[in-house]
This record gives C-alpha cells, sequence and structure tokens, in this order.
C-alpha cells in the first residue's frame, strides 16, 4: 500500500490529484496560468470544491486559455455568474482577465512565466522535511516575496496563501511528507 501525505486520503479526487499532479514541475505556462486560476478561486473555499469544479472552469473559461481570457467583459462574467456549476463569485471572475493580462506580461518580460516563477529560487527546488501535516505552513517568505511582486504587477486573489499553495502545486516547493511515496521524486531531475 502507498503511503500518501494524509490531506489527499479524503476521496479519489484528492487521491488523483496528489498522485498525479500535486508537487509536478509544472514548465508549460498554460498549465500554470491554469493553477494561477484555480489557486485565485479558491481564496475563502475547500481544494475540494475547487477539483470537482475544474472540468466546468475549464470548458467555461476556454481551456484556462490566457490570450482569450484578458479580454473578458461583463457578459462573460455574468455568464459565469449563472452557472452554478462554476464558483460565483463576482469580484473572482472579475479578475480572471485582470490576471491574464498580468500573465500575459509577465510572459512578455521573462519569456515565459516558468521563467519568472523560478527566478525566485534561482531554478532550485525547494524541499522541506515535514513527517506531520501540521508542520506545513501556509505561507513562507518566499511566498510572501512571490505574493507581493505578483501583486505589484496586477494580479489579484492571489495573496501569500494562495501563492505558497500554488508553489506547492506546481512544484516549486516540495512539501510532501518525508513518508509520502511521491516524496523527493523530482528531484532525480535536477534544478529546473
Amino acid at each position: 500500500m502507498k503511503m500518501r501525505c494524509e490531506w489527499c486520503e479524503k476521496d479519489d479526487l484528492y487521491r488523483a490529484y496528489h498522485d498525479n499532479e500535486w508537487g509536478e514541475v509544472v514548465k508549460d505556462d498554460r498549465v500554470l496560468f491554469e493553477h494561477i486560476v484555480l489557486e485565485s478561486m479558491q481564496a475563502g473555499i475547500s481544494w475540494h470544491v475547487v477539483l470537482k469544479k475544474r472540468e466546468a472552469m475549464r470548458a467555461a473559461f476556454d481551456g484556462f486559455d490566457a490570450n482569450v481570457i484578458k479580454d473578458y467583459g461583463d457578459a462573460e462574467i455574468n455568464r459565469f455568474l449563472s452557472d452554478e456549476r462554476l464558483i460565483r463569485n463576482r469580484l473572482k471572475l472579475g479578475s480572471l482577465s485582470h490576471n491574464a493580462r498580468a500573465f500575459l506580461a509577465v510572459q512578455k518580460e521573462f519569456g515565459s512565466f516558468h521563467a519568472y516563477i523560478w527566478s525566485f529560487t534561482d531554478g532550485k527546488r525547494i524541499v522541506n522535511s515535514w513527517s506531520d501535516i501540521k508542520q506545513v505552513p501556509a505561507t513562507t517568505p518566499l511566498s510572501d516575496k512571490v505574493a507581493k511582486d505578483m501583486k505589484k504587477r496586477g494580479f489579484k486573489f492571489l495573496g501569500s496563501t494562495s501563492v505558497y499553495a500554488f508553489l506547492q502545486a506546481v512544484g516549486v516547493v516540495d512539501d510532501h511528507l518525508d513518508y509520502c511515496f511521491k516524496k523527493g521524486k523530482n528531484e532525480k531531475r535536477g534544478n529546473f
């Protein structure tokens, strides 16, 4: 039997997310933007709700394509607000176009969002050692720094807690618990 981080044992959806995505290094900017959208939608609600609504969001939000989302306006937001499959918060939905424009500006400046996000760690993965879920922080000085910079660049609904969750999700930070079968999986590949 595989040992996993205890937070993912709630159900099959969580386990699949943990086993196949969480903490895997993401280099594809489209997938990075998807995670930005998901984290911004998560603020104040459970991650489980976000995961359950993810495919509906993918369909509604043009496959998480920042080049399309940047032009969303009131018509799209009103359509999303009436769609029960989605997280229906006007401010979060309004942040989609702001975050898409900020994301595209970062891509233009750094060549890719991947290059931008890894610039905060000099391309090195942060591997923490935790034996208990209670040890895993909600924020760190790194997430504070990244969140502050992202806010300065126009991102919304991405405070330090959401940014730390993003860094964990896309593999910049390895917070798999020490006993988890996924711990250190990416270290064999070197720095990023």
